[in-house]
């Protein structure tokens, strides 16, 4: 198996690039060790189109490819309005505005520990 070239950090920032490169919207970013083990940070951005998700999601996974680092999976395809790229250690979310609104996932995960624990009461 190969080892990654880059630190969590450095590819969060490469992603970020990418994104705004690329004409992303609404890029947010989340730390998310506090809420799960599975990644450390969640990306979130807002395409124009079908098409354009797939182009941020093929541009995204090229630059990272580029310096070494690959995708454990990728979810979605051309006709996706949800894209999601798992690198482990950062997870991507390229949703159209209507998906995005619809599954609130900033809300999922921008959750404090004050209101998880209210919730599990």
């Amino acid at each position: 198996m190969e080892t990654n070239t880059l630190s969590p950090q450095e590819l969060h920032a490469l992603i970020i690039t990418a994104l705004e490169d690329n004409k992303a919207i609404d890029i947010k970013s989340f730390d998310v060790t506090h809420l799960t083990d599975v990644t450390d940070t969640i990306v979130v951005c807002t395409s124009t189109s079908k098409r354009h998700a797939l182009t941020l999601a093929e541009k995204v996974s090229l630059l990272a490819k580029q310096q070494g680092e690959r995708a454990l999976s990728t979810e979605g395809d051309d006709n996706s309005e949800w894209i999601l790229i798992d690198f482990v250690d950062v997870v991507v979310h390229i949703m159209l505005a209507e998906t995005r609104e619809f599954y609130s996932i900033e809300k999922l995960w921008n959750m404090t520990e004050s209101s998880r624990e209210q919730q599990s009461q």
